[in-house]
């Protein structure tokens, strides 16, 4: 399955017991926007009772001479895609991240990346022979999405049953110095005077597993809702821990928006200045105020107009812009530090 190695002493949990037998996993969060809607492709996994995940497969030095190498030849052979600049998030190594791991099986440390691309007819057509698909990152996080306003389900099924979870006996904070369940709750999601941060994707996830609320929970065999009732509808489970891994690459790319031109990884060479605006919309799930994003994109000098015009909406020509790479060579970090509404 994986190229395992076995730990030495200090891997060993007490005197006499068998060393860890460790393998390491490569997995990639692929994100793309189309039709004001963000997607991360999806990819079957091989054990027939577990849902689909993303592209991931094992490091083998044998035959990877880097984790980068390896994990793009996993996506290459799982979706026949060719990825362009990849970044390396995180790397997952808890006990059970694995649900379905036989006993004996390595326990694998994951790598996880995140790639930004666009979407065409050609890779449409690769990803359908591969059984590849986009799916959108909302119906994993559905809770994210506030550019409607706030979710219904907060309301109605969060709030509610974080606030019975928070009242719970708390003995998460093990020091002094960390949060207590209510404080972690209250700053991940914005209660009280507090205001939502749509960076904190991921404390909201693993405040959800920590409660029971989400399917990963149940398969985990975690406390969860059930024993109280009805698991709630949360959103779709991924295979292994690759909802966590999804999590944590929503998390990095909402920040980056800020402090680094990422944006313009996932627009065609030129783009009107509204679709630049729905882009950053359906990636921090909020709502911009018009005037206020075009004169901050217009000032930063971000963009230049290329002349041209687009009638594609039907209505009034829209001019059409390009990224002005030179930017980079300007300033340290050419983000997008639009206020959210």
């Amino acid at each position: 399955m994986s190229n395992a190695m076995e730990t030495g002493d200090a891997a060993r949990s007490g005197a006499g017991m068998e060393p860890v037998q460790l393998g390491i996993g490569l997995n990639a969060v692929i994100v793309s926007v189309k039709d004001k809607v963000p997607f991360v492709l999806t990819v079957p996994q091989k054990v027939s009772d577990e849902r689909s995940g993303l592209p991931s497969g094992p490091f083998d030095p044998r035959v990877h001479r880097t984790f980068e190498l390896g994990l793009r030849a996993f996506v290459e052979e799982q979706t026949a895609l060719h990825i362009g600049h990849v970044e390396q998030l995180y790397t997952f190594g808890d006990r059970g991240r694995y649900s379905l791991a036989k006993a004996g099986e390595p326990h694998m440390v994951s790598v996880g990346y995140l790639a930004l691309t666009r979407q065409t007819p050609e890779s449409e057509k690769l990803l359908a022979k591969q059984g590849a698909r986009w799916r959108p990152w909302y119906d994993f996080f559905p809770w994210e999405d506030w550019r409607g306003g706030q979710p219904k389900m907060l309301e109605e099924i969060i709030h509610p049953s974080m606030e019975a979870f928070s009242k719970r006996p708390d003995d998460d904070a093990r020091t002094y110095q960390e949060l207590s369940r209510k404080d972690r709750y209250q700053l991940a999601f914005g209660v009280g005077s507090l205001k939502w941060d749509e960076e904190r994707v991921l404390d909201r996830y693993e405040l959800l597993y920590g409660s029971g609320l989400i399917y990963e929970a149940l398969r985990d065999k975690q406390p969860t809702a059930l024993e109280r009732g009805t698991l709630p509808d949360l959103g779709e489970g991924l295979a292994h821990d690759h909802r966590r891994i999804l999590a944590t690459a929503l998390s990095r790319l909402r920040a980056k928006l800020k402090y680094r031109p990422v944006v313009f990884e996932l627009m065609p060479p030129e783009f009107t200045l509204t679709d630049l605006q729905q882009t950053v919309e359906a990636i921090s799930g909020r709502h911009l105020h018009k005037q206020n994003f075009r004169r901050l994109v217009e000032t930063g000098q971000l963009v230049e107009q290329t002349g041209g015009t687009s009638t594609a909406t039907g209505g009034r020509p829209a001019a059409l812009y390009r990224f002005r790479r030179d930017i980079l060579k300007e300033r340290p970090a050419p983000g997008l530090r639009v206020s959210l509404l």
